[in-house]
């Protein structure tokens, strides 16, 4: 279990199932976050915009304690992510948190139902309950007839849905979508996404979605816009200070994460 500690005087907002404050972190030197600030409340879908390479992956990494800060705190329901070991994290992400990403990665040898219910086959859940509730949620992603194949018979949205399925198959508090849509056409798009926002309302789960289409975004209940690693005004007056002009956001080539980061939301 995560050890519990009395909050301190500044500890987050009960109202917010994720908080960060002031997170630094850099890539080999480089900055990636810088003095990074966001809340979450519960059942909320909040959207990181921005272009490829404005830290949205990194930003989505440390709040999931993929990566640790080196500096400022991550809360999650008052318990302090930023000082847990890395054991501890990851108990965190198995039993609290979702993830889907560009990439299904599902594990070929698996059924597809199989590997939608790996998260509660790996935490013990009995083979039959795990079935049962991967199923579930293959049908209403409208590919419960899949569930006895394996991954290499299916296409590459019908993939994207069974991931978005072992997301979401534990109906976690935070589900971390890090450009989900981004190989999807648009009609498939908007199923993964009517399905992750239906979710989220009917279920209470927070939902982080990093996306740089303005379709994805619009499913959100809010939205912070990343340019040059700061929120979009942040930015525009950071350029101007230092007498950059005419300067939009990292480029496409740029690795996600690379540019520095300040949000506040």
């Amino acid at each position: 279990m995560y050890a519990m500690v009395a909050p301190p005087d500044n500890a987050p907002p009960d109202n917010d199932v994720l908080w960060a404050r002031s997170v630094h972190y850099s890539h080999s030197g480089s900055p990636g976050l810088i003095g990074v600030s966001v809340g979450v409340r519960q059942g909320e879908v909040l959207a990181l915009t921005g272009p490829r390479g404005s830290g949205k992956t990194t930003l989505l990494r440390c709040l999931s304690g993929h990566l640790v800060p080196e500096q400022g705190e991550i809360w999650f329901n008052s318990v302090p992510v930023h000082t847990m070991g890395a054991l501890a994290r990851e108990r965190l992400r198995r039993d609290r948190f979702g993830w889907i990403g560009p990439d299904p990665q599902l594990l070929p040898e698996l059924k597809v139902w199989e590997n939608a219910a790996l998260p509660l086959l790996v935490s013990g859940a009995s083979h039959r309950s795990a079935k049962a509730a991967a199923c579930e949620w293959l049908d209403r992603l409208d590919i419960g007839a899949f569930a006895r194949k394996r991954p290499g018979a299916l296409t590459r949205a019908e993939s994207q849905r069974v991931a978005l399925a072992r997301a979401l198959v534990k109906e976690p508090a935070v589900v971390f979508a890090d450009e989900p849509t981004a190989p999807l056409h648009r009609a498939e798009r908007a199923l993964l996404l009517r399905t992750l926002t239906t979710a989220a309302r009917s279920h209470g789960i927070t939902v982080l979605l990093a996306t740089h289409e303005e379709e994805s975004a619009a499913v959100a209940d809010r939205r912070v816009e990343l340019l040059d690693g700061r929120p979009a005004g942040t930015a525009a007056a950071v350029s101007g200070a230092i007498g950059v002009g005419g300067v939009g956001g990292p480029s496409d080539e740029t690795p996600e994460g690379q540019a520095a980061c300040s949000l506040s939301a």
